[in-house]
């Protein structure tokens, strides 16, 4: 009988742990649109966007076509550039030593509301606008992730913003930033280190998507890096003992970290590419290189798994008498989700509600689906519930963790793509440029430039905001990842 109630305590304990832990999806949190009212001050914001929709359509359209990959978007960098100039802002170029990277800046005082803009295209997903893939040229860039879409609504965004400041005379600065190379997880990470972000009160940022959904999740923090070994040539079958193989040197060093996945926690992940392992078989390859993530919960589980990476790659070195150099290309941040503004801004996207598509959109986004193999949904026509995540990390990375580390940020996105279609695919390239993505554009342009709104006439949110982002960093301050002296890597061809 006591063993029984042992072993019934002992269930009961688990289950009560279990029960605890943030693994447990959360119920949603109650935000409703009475939270945020259609004022006169919010239906200008409306209605001004509704008005300029034809012409940033036209923009959204332009940067699709440019489709330039990071640190190459010079015409989609300098058409954002120029329409904020025509509209009053005050432009800096190529800040952060990046020929595409600028800052837009337009008022005075606090509070200083940040807008984050990215631009970059992926390479080799050509596409034209039609639901079945089909390259406009093939291996050529593409919208794959929706930036030109990204681009477009927060400069209409931070341009309405700069009327509505404008026209009641208020006090209050809008930053909008141009960040190039996000998808190489590289253009903010630069800009932070050299302070560009700093005295922001807040800052508004969001993301193309297939839900239209406000997001509490964070992301993984990382390091991105190459190896190039060096080792000595001869024939493969005459005289391979003469030989030093960088090739070996790269696959041993994989081989090491195959193994030690089984010594890392759950939440870390290392993966990789080789980018150059030889010419032809029989000529023993004496130069190698490598390409490498390693991505865990935070920056100090990062840096932890980096150092164990590092003594792999030295004893794969030692095993084959090669040398080695480490190129060290960025590194990031966890994102530090921030509540009290997320809020604001579901309230908000619960006031504009999601894009409301034509059937003739849904039937293409169901062609799409249907080529590739997926259940005809078609595009998200509601919005997801607010919740608190149901786990503390996330599998992917991006630089807007930097920003989140520097002031309050917050997260939005915005239907755009086929439910269930895969990202960084020909199927957002295919939506991004026409109706669907201008309308996704347009309600993304809203629902941030309402949340400024709020931000600039009710102090006592950026207030909270601050005390609930100060109370997560605890004693963790920001310190940039890039060795001092890395520069950004900018093909010193392609400047304009």
């Amino acid at each position: 009988m006591q063993k029984s109630r042992i072993i019934i305590l002992a269930l009961f304990c688990l289950s009560t742990v279990l029960a605890s832990s943030e693994d447990v999806p959360k119920d949603p949190l109650v935000i409703d649109v009475a939270s945020a009212k259609l004022t006169s001050e919010k239906q200008f914001i409306l209605s001004w966007l509704d008005a300029h929709m034809p012409e940033l359509s036209e923009i959204n359209a332009k940067i699709w076509e440019y489709a330039e990959v990071a640190m190459e978007e010079y015409q989609s960098s300098e058409l954002l550039a120029s329409y904020l100039e025509k509209n009053g802002f005050q432009v800096t170029r190529g800040v952060a030593g990046m020929p595409t990277a600028f800052v837009a800046v337009h008022g005075k005082g606090a509070p200083v509301i940040g807008i984050l803009a990215e631009y970059d295209a992926l390479p080799g997903l050509s596409q034209k606008r039609l639901p079945q893939k089909q390259a406009i040229e093939e291996g050529q860039p593409g919208h794959g992730c929706g930036h030109n879409i990204f681009g477009t609504a927060s400069t209409a965004a931070a341009v309405v913003l700069k009327e509505f400041i404008q026209k009641n005379n208020y006090e209050g600065t809008v930053k909008l930033f141009g960040c190039p190379a996000e998808e190489t997880v590289v253009g903010k990470v630069f800009m932070a280190r050299d302070g560009i972000f700093n005295g922001l009160s807040c800052c508004i940022q969001w993301h193309p998507s297939s839900e239209n959904a406000v997001s509490m999740d964070s992301s993984n923090a990382m390091n991105q890096f190459e190896v190039e070994f060096f080792g000595k040539t001869a024939h493969s079958a005459g005289d391979p003992w003469n030989a030093r193989s960088a090739l070996d040197a790269v696959e041993l060093t994989n081989v090491g970290l195959n193994y030690l996945r089984e010594h890392l926690k759950p939440t870390a992940r290392i993966h990789y590419v080789i980018k150059h392992g030889g010419g032809v078989p029989n000529v023993v390859p004496d130069y190698a290189r490598a390409w490498y993530y390693v991505r865990d919960i935070d920056r100090e589980d990062v840096e932890k798994d980096y150092a164990r990476v590092l003594k792999i790659i030295e004893g794969a070195a030692q095993m084959t008498e090669t040398t080695y150099k480490i190129s060290f290309i960025s590194g990031v941040y966890n994102m530090l989700p921030n509540q009290t503004g997320n809020e604001v801004v579901y309230s908000n996207l619960l006031l504009v509600g999601p894009p409301s598509f034509t059937e003739d959109e849904q039937a293409y986004a169901r062609t799409i689906q249907k080529n590739l193999g997926l259940t005809q949904k078609g595009l998200k026509t509601s919005i997801e519930p607010f919740r608190l995540p149901e786990r503390s990390w996330g599998s992917g990375s991006t630089d807007v963790a930097e920003v989140s580390w520097l002031t309050p940020t917050t997260s939005l996105g915005v239907s755009f793509k086929p439910m269930d279609t895969p990202g960084h695919h020909w199927a957002a390239v295919a939506c991004g440029g026409m109706s669907i993505g201008h309308k996704s554009m347009i309600t993304a342009a809203k629902v941030m430039a309402l949340s400024g709104v709020d931000f600039l006439l009710k102090p006592e949110l950026i207030t909270k905001m601050r005390e609930e982002w100060v109370k997560k960093k605890g004693d963790k301050e920001y310190k940039s990842p890039l060795p001092p002296d890395l520069k950004p890597p900018v093909n010193s061809q392609n400047v304009q």
